[in-house]
């Protein structure tokens, strides 16, 4: 082959790859050519329920686009703050459910809104949350400690995680003496901050490796070269995608004799743990978003989003918000026996206002319980269980 021939074939072939790139880069759209965008910002822990809620959005009529970066919770409420506008690419999903990036303006987006699951001013640099600032709660989600599927651990204690990640190759807790097995995340994760809660190691002194996002963390527990040696945390909606890779452990929180699952098994998905008090490793989820001087969400496409979610505004056909996040591995909170005020605070105990845990368990299990009346109307519901919602005898 001459060398002019070889000049040819290297120019076709870097004309074929430009091309190529470019038909790529036209495929990611303008974020502000998308139906009705709202912009959103936080953790990766619930970026299940988002992407669910945001198909069924795609698929309304008039269409919603969900639109969500995710380095991290505090970043969402410190850019909520700040006015800090994102750029680069962000997430938004098709009717199908199907997961797409679409560019933001070069000169940056205003967010508006952010969503964790942990409290503000648990973040770094939030003291108090601004007055113009609502602060807007909804379901449960529980914090998981997860393994390889290999592993031969099933439970571990408060004070052991306090000297797994607190001190590393130096912990004495066999078999985490490895720190490269150990992953965390860092100050700007909810669920970093939960593990640091509920352990007592400051966020920022966790030893370990830094896997950057929940769905990461799954990746390396699961890849892990020793199963015996790896583990890591992240929220139950990302365990319970997971579990064909990861399985999460038993916790045992300081002053219980014994370690207790999310759900009232290790492989049940009753969330009865955590819904009965057992499991200390949940909290609420947290959506923010401006607010304007009548104390109402100041833009109105964020109004009625964050309004689908708490039930403050009817949502549309295509979504139900409870079905929602109990296929996503949250709990409702009117499935729920237990409370708290705060990250990590006291329990106490709590009947909603509304109840649902019979279809709850209907719907995240398949099965109903033998305690739960089915209902069509509320004449045929028992007097201690006098109201007939969403199929079931509940009680007032």
């Amino acid at each position: 082959m001459t060398n002019s021939t070889r000049s040819r074939r290297l120019l076709f072939a870097t004309v074929v790859a430009l091309l190529c790139a470019r038909s790529a880069a036209a495929q990611t759209v303008d974020c502000a050519t998308l139906p009705n965008p709202v912009y959103g910002l936080g953790g990766s822990a619930q970026r299940p329920f988002i992407a669910r809620v945001a198909a069924r959005l795609a698929a309304a009529t008039p269409a919603t686009t969900v639109i969500h970066q995710a380095p991290g919770a505090c970043n969402g409420i410190n850019a909520l703050i700040a006015n800090t506008r994102i750029n680069g690419t962000a997430t938004y999903w098709l009717a199908d459910g199907t997961e797409r990036q679409c560019n933001l303006p070069v000169t940056g987006q205003v967010v508006d809104w952010a969503n964790m699951g942990n409290g503000a001013t648990n973040c770094p640099g939030v003291t108090a949350l601004p007055a113009d600032i609502g602060d807007f709660t909804t379901s449960v989600t529980s914090w998981n400690l997860i393994v390889p599927l290999a592993s031969s651990q099933q439970a571990i204690s408060a004070e052991a995680l306090y000297f797994v990640y607190g001190f590393g190759a130096q912990s004495q807790v066999a078999p985490w003496t490895d720190e490269s097995a150990l992953i965390r995340r860092d100050a700007n994760s909810a669920a970093a901050l939960f593990i640091s809660l509920a352990s007592g190691v400051p966020v920022d002194r966790q030893r370990g490796t830094d896997a950057r996002t929940n769905g990461n963390t799954v990746t390396l527990v699961a890849g892990a070269a020793n199963a015996n040696a790896a583990i890591g945390y992240v929220s139950g909606e990302v365990a319970d995608a997971n579990r064909a890779r990861v399985r999460t452990l038993a916790y045992q929180h300081f002053g219980q004799r014994c370690g207790y699952w999310p759900d009232s098994s290790a492989t049940a998905l009753d969330k009865r743990g955590v819904r009965e008090g057992t499991y200390w490793l949940w909290s609420v989820n947290h959506w923010f978003a401006k607010l304007d001087a009548g104390g109402r969400i100041a833009n109105a496409r964020t109004r009625d989003f964050i309004g689908y979610l708490t039930g403050a505004v009817a949502p549309p056909s295509t979504l139900n918000v409870i079905e929602s996040e109990i296929a996503t591995g949250n709990i409702p909170r009117c499935a729920m026996h237990v409370w708290r005020d705060g990250d990590l605070a006291p329990l106490y105990s709590f009947q909603p206002e509304e109840p649902c845990g019979c279809y709850f368990e209907q719907t995240a299990t398949g099965r109903v319980p033998s305690s739960c009346v089915a209902c069509a109307t509320s004449s045929t519901c028992p007097s201690t269980a006098p109201m007939c919602r969403r199929g079931f005898c509940e009680v007032l």
